[in-house]
């Protein structure tokens, strides 16, 4: 609920009545004194940036007067009880209120006595938010002043036990009330107490989320105005707590009955009991409305508080228009330096227009963050939304730089992430290396490898110094491109990774090195793979299985059946087991030399240690036959691929149909052609046209319908 300001402006006086009861001038401190809670007529008032409690006398009564003030509207339509008649003058000079947040200031009330508030030991107190009666909403060091005393002596005209008023047994009491008539079943024999105590009940009611018991009691005022010919009557300032416990007990829907009762009672709202009209309807959903509000207080010729313009605001925040929210703040910059706003002498302007810049970038902020995390990529708004802040010159901090990087984790928020990172760096900004590895991790996901690396390398140069999880991150991301190297046979980009690892301090492990020496072997550079083989082995890495069969691949293409034999040799000889790739390849080598006895042996070490070749073995031998010509050695190898129970595949029958063409035996390639076809095997169109070009060649006779149809080109897309 928003606070009503009651303070005096410059030159007022309040009129206060002396009482009958009044505190000892000293009190007494020592191990026996017990804690008292003095409710007192409590003014904050503010010397520049400070502010302190002024307490008046523990049985004073405070009375507006519109002449005295010289202000009718001053009038807070107290009344004297029976029996105050003596007065004391409180004179306050230049007060001035400070928001307690950009949201929610200090209320002060100012319509009753002040009285003596004994501390109750019964279980039958309400809960704790009534046992401490304040002033205000918000507890602060001025809202309650607590003093020990041993005693307090009796004044010489006597104390009566009447005189003070547990306002929270009798708040207590009404805690059930559902009615005027229960209220005044309660009340009947407590004679007149001043608004203030009323009031005080009425807060803690709504506290209490007792919202009924709230209403009860604002309708007894209101059948005692007609019983007491308005001598007792609701104000505006029990509507305004009523408002406030509609807020805080959350039934919304009460708020129009309020407003009813203040328009049917001649009570015209002020500025607090607009600002609280228009947090309801934010707690509603309904930010368009609260926006209403604040117009309609400009249409009413009133004059918007500080807490107005930080509640529009936050009803920017929950409509999530950041554009809008900056420029409301913009227009009421223009109106402050104008002096169209911040006249009024009760508000230190000066503190609370900082107060409301400080929010508006809050604002700006936690609707950037919300559309970052939105399904929806709204990149572009967000960068559209921080050159508004920096052309209206109210840009982020370095928190807030930091804090929407971490908002950035999907791949399209790479071009927020970088744009924050840059902006930090440019204005020497301090970063923190964990904001630094999620960016690098952001331009990875986003397969933007190149500005991950210029991120790292700032990290190098600028600071603050990478740790192990820049370093996984950077090669990793180095790691997906040389696997992209590799399975495209990109064998120069490889090796340009390799190259920039190194020269940006990375040393590239076995993975790396590996990836780069397969993408060599793929695309028959034999060299290059052996320039790489050199390098790796002197840069103090162990090669592996991987390595030597990426490199005797190489060997075996180039046809450098020697030097693939010496590496072989190598490789057992420093313990490193052969796999069925390297057994393969190795099998591969010596048919290519047609060294078949050679190729027997490398079957039967296969076997012996536990390695079973496969039709990929078989395939490797039948495809250095068909290199180099060796037809018969092909069909051969073909038959005991059979023998040992392997049954070959599309590219054992095409590879074998190839070189039998090619060695002029068209008739034994149609045969193995309607073999595939009646072991259920689907040739490619290439082995198809080999067929029927060799017969046609070499004038052998055949019917090629029984080859069937022509298959179709496996680059043909089919259209669907």
């Amino acid at each position: 609920m928003q606070a009503l300001s009651a303070c005096p402006s410059k030159g007022e006086s309040w009129f206060i009545p002396q009482l009958s009861l009044e505190l000892s001038s000293s009190l007494k401190t020592n191990a026996r004194r017990r804690r008292k809670k003095i409710w007192g007529i409590s003014f904050p008032v503010s010397h520049g940036t400070s502010s302190g409690f002024l307490l008046l006398s523990s049985a004073t009564v405070v009375v507006g007067c519109g002449s005295c003030c010289g202000r009718p509207k001053c009038d807070l339509g107290c009344k004297f009880p029976s029996g105050y008649s003596k007065l004391k003058v409180a004179c306050f000079c230049n007060p001035k209120k400070s928001s307690v947040s950009a949201l929610v200031s200090l209320e002060q009330q100012v319509m009753g006595s002040e009285y003596l508030i004994e501390e109750s030991n019964s279980k039958d107190s309400l809960s704790g938010n009534l046992d401490d009666v304040k002033a205000g909403e918000n507890k602060s060091d001025d809202d309650e002043q607590e003093i020990k005393e041993e005693d307090v002596s009796k004044e010489e005209d006597g104390e009566r036990e009447s005189d003070r008023i547990d306002v929270r047994a009798l708040a207590w009491s009404l805690r059930l009330a559902k009615t005027a008539d229960d209220v005044e079943d309660i009340l009947k024999d407590k004679g007149e107490m001043p608004l203030q105590v009323y009031n005080t009940m009425i807060r803690g009611f709504g506290r209490d989320k007792l919202l009924d018991s709230a209403f009860s009691l604002v309708m007894w005022l209101k059948k005692k105005k007609e019983e007491t010919n308005g001598v007792i009557a609701p104000n505006l300032f029990i509507y305004n707590s009523l408002l406030g416990a509609v807020k805080q007990t959350e039934q919304f829907g009460e708020m129009e009955k309020v407003l009813t009762y203040m328009a049917e009672e001649g009570v015209v709202p002020n500025v607090v009991t607009y600002n609280t009209v228009m947090a309801i309807y934010l707690e509603q959903g309904q930010a368009t409305k609260a926006l209403n509000v604040l117009e309609e207080i400009q249409e009413k010729g009133l004059t918007p508080s500080p807490v107005s313009y930080s509640t529009a605001l936050l009803a920017y925040r929950r409509m999530e228009d950041g554009n809008g929210a900056l420029k409301f703040f913009i227009d009421i910059r223009e109106k402050y330096h104008k002096g169209e706003i911040g006249k009024d002498a009760d508000e230190d302007w000066e503190n609370e227009f900082v107060k409301i810049e400080n929010f508006t970038v809050r604002v700006c902020y936690q609707v950037m963050r919300c559309w970052l995390v939105k399904d929806d990529d709204l990149s572009s708004k967000v960068l559209k939304l921080l050159i508004e802040m920096d052309n209206a010159g109210v840009p982020l901090g370095s928190a807030e730089h930091e804090r929407l990087i971490w908002a950035c984790t999907r791949g399209e928020h790479y071009i927020v992430a970088k744009e924050l990172y840059d902006r930090i760096r440019e204005r020497r900004f301090e970063i923190r290396l964990s904001v630094c590895n999620h960016a690098i991790w952001l331009m990875g996901k986003a397969k933007k490898w190149w500005t991950a690396l210029e991120i790292y390398e700032d990290l190098l140069d600028k600071g603050p110094k990478p740790n192990n999880m820049s370093y996984e991150l950077i090669v990793s991301h180095f790691n997906v491109l040389l696997t992209a190297a590799r399975k495209r046979r990109i064998w120069k980009w490889g090796v340009r990774l390799l190259n920039k690892m190194e020269e940006k301090g990375l040393k590239p492990g076995n993975k790396e090195w590996n990836a780069v020496l397969i993408a060599c072997s793929k695309a028959s550079q034999t060299s290059a793979a052996v320039q790489i083989f050199r390098r790796m082995v002197e840069q103090g890495q162990k090669p592996s299985i991987i390595s030597y069969g990426a490199l005797l691949s190489a060997l075996e293409k180039g046809k450098l059946y020697d030097e693939a034999r010496r590496v072989w040799d190598h490789m057992i000889k420093v313990g490193v087991r052969p796999n069925l790739y390297a057994y393969t390849i190795m099998a591969s080598v010596f048919s290519g030399q047609g060294k078949f006895n050679m190729v027997d042996t490398v079957i039967h070490e296969m076997v012996s240690s536990g390695v079973e070749p496969t039709v990929v073995t078989y395939n490797a031998v039948i495809s250095a036959c068909a290199v180099n010509g060796m037809s018969t050695a092909a069909y051969d190898w073909f038959h005991r691929m059979k023998v040992q129970n392997i049954s070959p595949n599309e590219v054992s029958y095409e590879m074998l149909i190839e070189v039998l063409a090619k060695d002029c035996k068209p008739r034994l390639a149609f045969e193995l052609y309607l073999r595939a076809q009646n072991e259920g095997i689907r040739l490619s169109s290439k082995a198809y046209d080999t067929v029927v070009q060799s017969s046609q060649v070499h004038g052998a006779t055949i019917d090629v319908r029984l080859l069937g149809a022509r298959p179709r080109d496996k680059r043909d897309k089919v259209q669907k």
